[in-house]
């Protein structure tokens, strides 16, 4: 029986009509006003609680540098519920969950406030039935972590009782660098055993991210193909339609390789290539996500197999719309990429000679997250040349977002006297297919940091060999110099990525 079965003793772990649902707990929120509060983390609270998947007397603690009562923190959330949840607003629901919100004010340097948090846990483990059992999420600035941390230790709220648990949770980046990456370990596990540390990386919350495990584990149709000797290259694609938005503070000096690369594509290409785990419990699935990402490797040419651009002025969903060099707060001079593309090998026995392309921009032609498996030709076509030129590659296809689902493209002969093939799909879209609607990421993966449950959640092991294989990438671009391709707002990307492609022999997908 796993971690998550231990909150309910009467549990059959094999009944599936029962949901998981947390035993006695809180959360402690830090960074109640910035916009992930706001528009994700309150909202699942709520949209947790409205499934009946929380405890009757969880609580919610609110901190932050505001001169707030406890009611007006209670605003807050139910502003943020309003407009954010996604499943429909019940006032009995509301009520209940409200009974448990409190609010400390003050600085992350105040020993007074942090002194006044403690006893908040402490009252609420003696009205609200807790437990003893708290989640610290820090919804803030990494530079603040540290400092957080220190003060939970000093003021005695991360070691309770044998019987009672404490965990951290933590929001990309983990790190700027594989260095200060190894520096955050140090800094949370010198409070917390690293079972209590918990990285939200939100993707991997996402149903379509964990469907390529059941996709692949599921099913013996397509474990025979997946390996080199069928699979000509695999392209992973994160493309956003917005530009920065008010996100300039933190994106710029960050760029799209350190907030997209390093940790969503990466993650999705380690659950693509890796090998089929024991179980699917946290200590195998990160065992062989962590087997692949050892074997990563950059070609020597870093030249010819990255890309970097920043996005000019264009036409986007027909606004015109300013590049990034315009945007509010954005230096005239920054060397920020907002699009990265690199080629990567994995050097083991499946995926020898197989490239790996993985792309991210801002301001692009629509929003999509999508992984393509793309195969060989076939060996042999008795066919005329003009019967299949209009064919290209098969192709297995992962929507993360926004239309999840699967797709695979093959040919087939087009209707008529002549022998023409052509390009056809079959698709598998989630919302045709199941009555039940997907849960948000956030409700899914907090509801495993209230329950124990870490397999979702990137180890720090992980987090440091993505940082092995970025970095030497943003190095090379910071010893080359100057600034990123420009490409117009509204299109895909700068020339440089479409150039690497093409000189082996490929295309990028224009999802």
């Amino acid at each position: 029986m796993s971690p998550a079965d231990w909150t309910n003793p009467l549990r059959d772990p094999r009944d599936r009509r029962l949901p998981r649902i947390a035993g006695p707990c809180g959360m402690v929120l830090f960074g109640v006003t910035g916009d992930l509060s706001r528009k994700k983390v309150m909202p699942a609270i709520y949209d947790l609680a409205n499934r009946g998947l929380l405890p009757p007397g969880f609580s919610l603690v609110g901190f932050a540098r505001r001169d707030w009562a406890n009611q007006d923190f209670a605003a807050i959330v139910h502003d943020s519920v309003k407009q954010y949840a996604r499943t429909e607003f019940r006032e009995e629901v509301w009520s209940q969950l409200a009974e448990g919100f409190r609010f400390v004010p003050g600085d992350f340097d105040d020993d007074i406030a942090f002194a006044n948090l403690a006893r908040t846990l402490d009252e609420l483990d003696v009205v609200r039935g807790t437990g003893g059992n708290h989640a610290f999420y820090l919804a803030i600035p990494p530079g603040f972590f540290g400092m957080v941390v220190d003060q939970l230790k000093e003021h005695d709220m991360v070691d309770k009782s044998p019987n009672a648990w404490r965990r951290v949770v933590i929001e990309k980046p983990f790190g700027h660098d594989l260095q200060s990456a190894k520096e955050l370990q140090a800094t949370l596990s010198e409070a917390f055993p690293s079972e209590s540390i918990f990285r939200i990386d939100h993707y991997l919350g996402k149903e379509t991210v964990q469907n390529i495990l059941a996709m692949r584990f599921a099913n013996e149709m397509f474990e025979p193909l997946w390996n080199s000797n069928y699979v000509d290259h695999v392209q992973i694609t994160m493309a956003e339609d917005i530009g920065i938005g008010g996100r300039a503070g933190y994106y710029d000096g960050i760029g799209a390789a350190r907030d997209v690369i390093q940790n969503h594509l990466l993650q999705l290409l380690a659950l693509v290539a890796m090998e089929e785990p024991i179980s699917f419990d946290s200590r195998n699935l990160r065992a062989e996500k962590l087997k692949v990402l050892k074997t990563i490797s950059l070609p020597r040419r870093l030249d010819l197999s990255t890309a970097r651009g920043q996005y000019a002025e264009g036409w986007s969903g027909g606004v015109k719309v300013p590049g990034y060099l315009h945007e509010e707060a954005i230096k005239p001079r920054s060397t920020t990429e907002t699009f990265a593309a690199v080629k990567l090998h994995i050097d083991n026995r499946r995926w020898a000679g197989v490239p790996f392309y993985l792309r991210a921009g801002k301001r692009l032609a629509r929003r999509v997250t999508e992984v393509a498996i793309v195969f060989k030709p076939a060996p042999h076509q008795p066919f005329t040349a003009q019967a299949t030129e209009e064919l290209t590659h098969n192709a297995l296809v992962i929507r993360v977002q926004p239309d999840e689902g699967t797709t695979l493209r093959f040919g087939a002969k087009v209707p008529g006297t002549a022998l023409e093939i052509r390009d056809v799909n079959m698709d598998f879209a989630y919302g045709g297919s199941f009555v039940e609607a997907s849960p948000e990421a956030y409700e899914r993966l907090i509801l495993d940091v209230l329950l124990g449950d870490p397999p979702l959640f990137p180890h720090h092991e992980e987090v440091e060999e993505s940082w092995r294989i970025l970095d030497p990438i943003i190095d090379y671009w910071e010893r080359k110099g100057g600034r990123p391709e420009q490409y117009p707002s509204g299109g895909w990307g700068p020339g440089s990525a479409t150039a690497m492609l093409e000189r082996d022999g490929r295309l990028w997908r224009r999802p």
